[in-house]
């Protein structure tokens, strides 16, 4: 620690606060513990010099993604130690309100996004918020920790990658402290430092002493005017160690005491103590006076918590209302007069236009979306259009573009990502239904964001372009699901999903983008996200469908004009329009619910199970399904006509007129 650095000795008594001002929480939640007043700890004592020298590194506007071990970086922010202890226990005034634990929460007033347990996906949310940071040229940069565990993790690499291939301010700290809960870094990686994996992705990258805070505040410091000013990340490797367990109640049996004692010796907090005192700044008794001060100060705090702070009351109707964002009051618009026959393609990009030229903040996101105009040209024109700070390609990285395109929300900007096919959400499945869906409910934080999923088959595309997804998220609470059959709800449900708060999958079958037109409002309308259409009307039976199906169940009908069905598009499948199955049900009292989606866990066993529920004693026959066979979606057309529902629609549906 070089003193001729930092001449100002104030700045070297707030750091000693700063250190040790974790020290001592941490050292209060220990005693909690065992107390039985805290029900889980994960410590980060011996680590405290990475998480208060990077903080203190940072301006007081830049975001930081922190971790489970970062508690100096929460304090260091100023966050109220009152409220942290709520948050620990599940109270109320926590920043979860009880509903996540430990560090698992945000704070847009100090500017921190927590983690989740999934340990990488919050780097990628730092390569959104860096982004918007560069894109609205605040001059800022992003600090987003990971540990070395972390760094074995798909999501390392593609933030990385998408960072340096995008230009972006970011600085990514891994906190190398020797063990992955138990398992040593001997066993995690061979390479001979992670530091120099910076090179692979074309960035700079340094190993540092993570126990000396004023090499990690330098480095940090000069990290962040370096990604300022070249417009470029950079990655840091802090070495130190975890003095504890995994948390408190793994231990530490799997560490050789020699290693122990060897960190214990290099503990940044007495290293630190040891300086001020050689070099005069602060004498043994200044010192046992401020942690004096600052014990009574935690103490104070943990008992006001303990015992003034309220609890939890549980309510459904309160968990139900915050697991989505409220929509905020907007202009409504309808388009105009004028109507122009339009393919569904047509429609979307008619709609993504519009929102783009409606909303500046809005950036289109995706593979070969660019120049290329995307593999199936709904963006074509759009580069021109708008630019190439807003329509952006990709690497071939979809978990780091969806958790980019969650970061870009945390900092105000809203996007559409296209997925080159539904198929591929699974590569970003942790991002949509961990990150994205529970982020509101955790900490108030809105994900305002649409996933484009071109969808289905029929097509010929075989196994892995022409799944039907859309089960996958119908059962995952803070998303939202659209599916919509024809060109003008392409068009205005896209719309409502752009300007809808919370997260958004927009599936589009493939198979309609250039086979089918429709008559289509100009200008800009929004199409009610959550309500049914009913295409045709007719007592003797009902056909609850979406997409696809219903113009399966169209073309059906018109082999048979004896048939007089009511055909409800539901358009919107999460949420779905409940009141309007309810109503076709009274009406006919016989109902086939179709879907392209195999029969088991298919969307269909959810409806026709509430409608045995709810509307049970309407019903004149069974509830039939109608779906495609519980295989993967084969190549050839035969085999691929006799997977789909369609083949039996005909069939399934004369069955139940004759019951």
């Amino acid at each position: 620690m070089n003193r001729q650095e930092y001449m100002d000795t104030a700045f070297f008594r707030k750091v000693c606060q700063l250190l040790l001002r974790p020290r001592l929480i941490e050292e209060k939640m220990l005693v909690l513990l065992r107390q039985g007043r805290l029900g889980k700890w994960f410590s980060g004592i011996g680590q405290e010099a990475i998480a208060v020298g990077a903080a203190m590194a940072m301006q007081e506007n830049e975001y930081i993604l922190p971790m489970h071990r970062n508690l100096g970086v929460f304090t260091t922010r100023g966050v109220p130690l009152k409220r942290l202890m709520s948050q620990f226990q599940g109270k109320m005034n926590g920043f979860t309100q009880g509903r996540d634990r430990s560090f698992h929460f945000g704070s847009r007033e100090h500017r921190l996004v927590g983690m989740i347990s999934h340990l990488g996906p919050q780097l990628a949310i730092a390569c959104g918020i860096a982004l918007a940071d560069k894109l609205s040229g605040k001059g800022q940069a992003t600090l987003a920790f990971t540990g070395e565990g972390a760094t074995s993790e798909g999501d390392f690499h593609e933030a990385l990658n998408l960072a340096s291939v995008w230009d972006l301010p970011v600085i990514f700290l891994i906190e190398n402290n020797g063990y992955g809960l138990s398992t040593p870094v001997s066993e995690q990686y061979r390479c001979q430092s992670l530091a120099g994996r910076a090179a692979a992705y074309g960035m700079e990258g340094i190993q540092i002493d993570g126990n000396d805070v004023l090499s990690v505040f330098d480095t940090v410091k000069k990290a962040r005017e370096y990604c300022i000013r070249e417009q470029r990340p950079y990655l840091i490797e802090c070495l130190t160690f975890r003095m504890r367990g995994h948390e408190e109640a793994s231990g530490t049996g799997y560490v050789p005491a020699s290693l122990l004692e060897e960190w214990a010796a290099r503990d940044p907090i007495a290293a630190f103590e040891r300086f001020l005192r050689e070099e005069r700044i602060m004498s043994p008794q200044e010192l046992d006076s401020l942690k004096s001060s600052l014990r009574e100060e935690i103490n104070a705090d943990v008992k006001a918590s303990l015992e003034e702070e309220p609890g939890i009351t549980a309510s459904a109707e309160t968990e139900l209302a915050d697991m989505y964002a409220p929509a905020a009051p907007r202009d409504v618009l309808s388009g105009t007069d004028k109507i122009s026959k339009k393919r569904f393609i047509d429609a979307l990009s008619d709609s993504l236009r519009l929102a783009m030229q409606r909303n500046p903040d809005l950036i289109l996101i995706g593979q070969d979306i660019a120049a290329y105009g995307g593999v199936f040209k709904v963006t074509e024109g759009f580069l021109e259009e708008f630019g190439r700070e807003r329509v952006r390609n990709t690497p071939l990285c979809e978990s780091a573009v969806i958790g980019a395109a969650y970061g870009l929300s945390i900092a105000g900007y809203r996007s559409v990502v296209e997925m080159q096919f539904a198929d591929f959400i699974s590569m970003g499945f942790n991002q949509v239904v961990n990150n994205l869906a529970k982020s509101h409910y955790r900490w108030k934080q809105p994900a305002s964001l649409v996933i484009r999923m071109p969808t289905g088959a029929g097509t010929g595309a075989g196994p892995f372009h022409s799944q039907s997804t859309e089960a996958w998220f119908i059962k995952t609470p803070g998303l939202k699901v659209l599916y919509p059959a024809f060109p003008s709800d392409a068009k205005g449900l896209l719309l409502a999903a752009v300007e809808d708060p919370n997260p958004v999958l927009f599936f589009e079958h493939k198979y309609l983008y250039r086979q089918l037109s429709d008559e289509v409002p100009e200008g800009y309308y929004t199409t009610p996200i959550g309500k049914a259409r009913l295409v045709r009307e007719g007592r003797d039976v009902s056909i609850i469908t979406y997409g696809l199906g219903v113009h399966w169940a169209l073309e059906v009908l018109g082999r048979h004009p004896e048939i007089a069905a009511d055909l409800l598009d539901l358009r919107s499948l999460l949420p779905w329009d409940k009141e309007a199955v309810s109503a076709t049900v009274k009406k006919t009292g016989k109902v086939l619910v179709l879907h392209e989606d195999t029969l088991t866990g298919g969307f269909g066993g959810e409806i026709s199970a509430w409608i045995a529920e709810h509307c049970f004693r309407d019903l004149d026959a069974p509830v039939i399904r109608c779906c495609s066979l519980d295989t993967a979606v084969p190549m050839n057309p035969l085999l691929e006509a006799n997977f789909l529902a369609k083949s039996r629609l005909e069939d399934r549906l004369l069955q139940l007129l004759a019951y």
